[in-house]
């Protein structure tokens, strides 16, 4: 086969996984505050499985802001052409014995500006658990240095978790991919 061919099977293959791969949510444990059209019910931090019930805000002793940067446009060629990217942020709780809480999620756009809260009130995610939120190739207004800033916290000395971006898309039969992971905008207290 010709590596076009190939090209484009690869590309179809990677977006049939990931939207065959995206998991629905029917929690009402998390409740967004929606100012973008672009978002539907299901680009809610997901999956439900790997959420539990908050216990007690006080409780939290150790707390930590992370920068994740997230392309919603990148540039092509000579700077004039540009291609949307569909974005997943991923949030891995990577510690074996407790929990996760995530105080905050935050949409940036690239002047700063604040495009979407996804988090009307802090969530729970069980050991080794992830959920994550997405923001579609169509919703292009965080621009070339749109970004998230995730907050958590936990009872204690915890692992570091996982946070980082996954962006995709596709044009014409090429296929582009690509992570940037979550930087740490605070130490933690």
């Amino acid at each position: 086969m010709s590596n076009r061919v190939l090209a484009m099977l690869f590309g179809i293959m990677l977006v049939g996984a990931i939207c065959a791969t995206r998991p629905m949510v029917t929690s009402q444990a998390i409740s967004v505050i929606s100012t973008a059209s672009a978002q539907t019910a299901i680009d809610r931090p997901a999956p439900a499985g790997s959420k539990v019930e908050l216990q007690s805000l006080e409780k939290l002793t150790i707390r930590q802001l992370v920068y994740v940067p997230a392309y919603s446009i990148i540039r092509l060629g000579s700077g004039k052409g540009q291609l949307d990217l569909a974005t997943t942020l991923s949030i891995h709780n990577t510690s074996e014995e407790k929990r996760l809480v995530v105080l905050r999620v935050d949409y940036f756009g690239t002047a700063g500006n604040l495009l979407q809260r996804y988090l009307a009130n802090p969530i729970t995610i069980r050991p080794l658990g992830s959920v994550d939120t997405f923001v579609p190739a169509e919703d292009t207004r965080g621009g070339t240095g749109a970004n998230f800033v995730v907050e958590w916290a936990s009872e204690g000395p915890i692992a570091e978790p996982l946070i980082e971006a996954v962006m995709v898309a596709t044009q014409g039969a090429q296929g582009f991919s690509f992570t940037s992971r979550g930087k740490t905008m605070t130490i933690a207290r």
